[in-house]
């Protein structure tokens, strides 16, 4: 296929996205950012759509984001419940639903939707998802703002889930407590609520300022981990 030729993009993930094929010629739009779902290829700075399936590590890392807050809320029911409510066995339950729930309609509209699979972008470096801090500018001057989310979709997917998730507990769990938690004082009843509604934000600044180094990390130590056993 041919195509048309333009003039080579700055910066690392600048990138050139395809605006219409006329016959067997692929017409190129301007250098810039690259649509959502693309990436920049490296090599000839076009966009190209992520057709690829996530790695093991890439589905280990998400199973990892997707169990904090499960975790969390299963640790400040036991905190605020303890022993002088028996209805801390059915707000883990609830938790654990939950969270399943959230998970699946997560993948159900991601790309492609309807389909418990994703597409992804593979991770190439550990800039790719800080793409932010790498727009070019070319005359020192003026800057092309290229940000992207070149893993597409692991940087995004988790600020869905934890939406959802957020969204089904406030929905689900207060009308739980109200019914069952008789065991508990009024201002007892919701502290496992309230305390999410602090976890939930501190989370979501943790996967949006160190969630590539955080991937990066457990990255390296599961390779480890294969190495030595």
């Amino acid at each position: 296929m041919a195509v048309d030729i333009q003039r080579t993009c700055f910066g690392l993930y600048c990138g050139k996205p395809i605006v219409a094929i006329n016959g067997t010629t692929e017409i190129y739009g301007d250098c810039g950012v690259c649509p959502r779902g693309q990436r920049t290829n490296i090599t000839t700075k076009i966009c190209q759509k992520c057709m690829e399936s996530p790695e093991l590590y890439d589905w280990l890392y998400l199973g990892f984001m997707a169990m904090l807050p499960l975790i969390l809320h299963w640790f400040f029911i036991e905190w605020y419940s303890g022993k002088k409510s028996s209805s801390a066995l059915f707000q883990h339950i609830t938790a654990l639903l939950e969270c399943t729930a959230a998970a699946l309609i997560t993948l159900l509209v991601n790309e492609p939707v309807g389909y418990l699979y994703i597409r992804s972008c593979r991770v190439q470096m550990l800039s790719d998802w800080y793409t932010m801090l790498y727009n070019p500018s070319p005359d020192y001057v003026n800057t092309i703002h290229c940000t992207q989310e070149a893993v597409y979709p692991l940087y995004t997917i988790v600020f869905i889930y934890y939406a959802f998730c957020l969204v089904l507990m406030m929905l689900l769990r207060p009308l739980l407590i109200k019914k069952i938690a008789c065991g508990l004082g009024k201002s007892d009843r919701f502290k496992s609520i309230y305390a999410a509604l602090y976890f939930f934000p501190i989370l979501t600044v943790i996967q949006a300022v160190g969630g590539g180094l955080l991937c990066k990390s457990l990255y390296m130590f599961l390779r480890y981990i294969r190495i030595f056993f």
